[in-house]
């Protein structure tokens, strides 16, 4: 049986960052990813490929709190969710790492600071190639260095727009964005500003994704090594139960076993929590760390909503995700609870409606779905999912995952979208034409729009209220960490991805000192 100083299961976000991070100390890396490489193929730019025929979805079945089957929009290659995501790369705001009173009620602390965070940011963002501009969004939080890269330029439309937002008395800003971009020689840019980009695979590999930007360059190391098509399924631990010994990983329908100092679960949210569970001993009856009973509970995906405004002019722009808006983060004149986030969202094209109900757009049936694409300007909402216990993934008896949900922060969720509503009648949009978009979510089930999931396995000080410490090792278990976004206590209304990363760099570091 070979021996590893680290195992990571899970090459995304969290994994693949903290394998290269990990790479060049020399220490002996196995690398393990359920999936395989996600294929280069024109495929990957067809939008009927990818949002009519899923081509890229997970075949997993997971359940509903009534026992429903659905399909999850999860994504099971190298690189992980990364590599279909808009690559909107936010830090999340100084006041999401304290607690937060919000309509439905608390957002909790985090267990470390912002401070501590802030230079892991900042390493992530040089790692992932992020484009941005300091001082232009008011909730910006601290930064110990500029973007690493320029904003991404907005294309006319989207130009006029944030004019006209700043006219209005709104504070638009340059969304932080990963994608390998030279705008001032595109000859030598892997980017070149295409509409398949937000939820499709990068076909030239122009996208910072975990893939391309952290397992890649660690397999430039001799000591690490990457299993693909390799799904761990169970961690086994020494009769104490405070060590991972063994972790029993299915390959080509045989069983494998492998040991390792450190063992890492990335795995996302409700897949690590199922890990854990199904893990299960007579030593940890509940499941792996589960001490706190903990694993698995106050799962959190945002409370997020695509919906697209009608452009009075014909919308022409190509890559539209350049613009944010965060006046109504923290809230507004008339609601006294955060609201969330606005940023762009990939431009509509027409094949991303096929099959929609046309009462669904309650437009005048001279309105194709071609002219609906033309005019429209999309965007993406996101209000904060509050943590709640009974949020919680199990397991159903066959083994596969049961997703038990209620929504949070409803109400505040529907202000934004009516402080939108509100904002676009200002900017020469039509307010009244401000329809849901369901091109990300068409299944009805909303739990399956699952990209943003979250904390299922949250670290904290005290083990009777969390599963993991302050460096993310898990309170009862010595040698096991998590370093994907099961580790949030709170989600905030921003892109977790950062976050991930950042924190994986953190880890990474504290590693670094066990392993010497």
């Amino acid at each position: 049986m070979e021996r590893y100083d680290v195992i990571i299961i899970g090459s995304g976000a969290g994994g693949g960052t903290l394998a290269s991070h990990l790479a060049p100390s020399g220490k002996r890396i196995l690398l393990l990813e359920r999936g395989d490489w996600l294929p280069r193929e024109p495929q990957n730019w067809t939008t009927s490929d990818v949002f009519i025929d899923n081509r890229y979805v997970s075949e997993d079945t997971w359940y509903d709190a009534k026992g429903v089957p659905f399909q999850p929009q999860v994504h099971y290659f190298v690189g992980g969710a990364t590599k279909l995501y808009g690559a909107a790369l936010y830090r999340l705001r100084k006041e999401d790492f304290g607690e937060l009173q919000h309509h439905d009620g608390i957002s909790p602390a985090w267990p470390i600071p912002y401070d501590e965070l802030e230079p892991y940011y900042t390493l992530a963002e040089q790692q992932y190639e992020v484009h941005g501009a300091r001082g232009e969004d008011p909730t910006e939080p601290p930064a110990s260095a500029p973007y690493p890269f320029p904003p991404v330029e907005h294309e006319p439309r989207i130009q006029q727009l944030a004019d006209d937002l700043a006219t209005a008395g709104y504070q638009p800003f340059h969304a932080p964005c990963g994608v390998r971009l030279n705008a001032a020689d595109m000859a030598f840019s892997k980017c070149i500003r295409c509409q398949t980009c937000d939820g499709f695979p990068c076909l030239v590999h122009a996208k910072s994704d975990a893939e391309v930007l952290g397992v890649r360059p660690a397999l430039e190391h001799p000591n690490v090594t990457l299993l693909r098509n390799a799904k761990a399924v169970k961690l086994e631990t020494n009769a104490a139960g405070n060590e991972v010994t063994e972790v029993v990983v299915e390959r080509d329908g045989a069983e494998e076993r492998y040991r390792a100092d450190v063992v890492v679960a990335a795995c996302g949210a409700a897949n690590t929590a199922k890990l854990l569970l199904q893990s299960a001993s007579n030593v940890h009856p509940n499941g792996l760390a589960n001490g706190s009973e903990q694993v698995g509970r106050n799962y959190m995906f945002h409370d997020s909503v695509a919906v697209l405004a009608l452009s009075r002019e014909e919308n022409s722009t190509v890559f539209q995700k350049t613009l944010g808006l965060n006046d109504f983060y923290l809230g507004a004149d008339d609601f006294e609870f955060p609201l969330g986030n606005i940023q762009m969202v990939g431009k509509s094209q027409a094949e991303m409606f096929r099959g929609e109900r046309p009462r669904q757009t309650r437009l005048a049936p001279e309105w194709t779905l071609e002219k609906i694409a033309r005019h429209a300007i999309d965007f993406w909402l996101s209000t904060e999912d509050l943590p709640r216990p009974e949020n919680r993934v199990t397991l159903e008896p066959d083994g596969n995952i049961k997703l038990t949900y209620t929504e949070t922060n409803a109400v505040a969720k529907e202000r934004l979208r009516h402080k939108l509503k509100s904002v676009l009648g200002k900017v020469d949009l039509d307010p009244g034409h401000l329809l849901h978009r369901f091109a990300y979510m068409k299944n009805d089930i909303p739990v399956a729009g699952c990209a943003h999931q979250a904390g299922t396995c949250r670290f904290g000080s005290d083990p009777g209220d969390s599963v993991l410490n302050t460096d993310c090792r898990a309170h009862e278990v010595d040698n096991l960490y998590v370093v994907d976004a099961s580790i949030f206590p709170s989600i905030g209304a921003v892109n977790p991805a950062l976050t991930v990363m950042a924190n994986a760099l953190r880890v990474g570091d504290h590693l670094l000192e066990r392993l010497r």
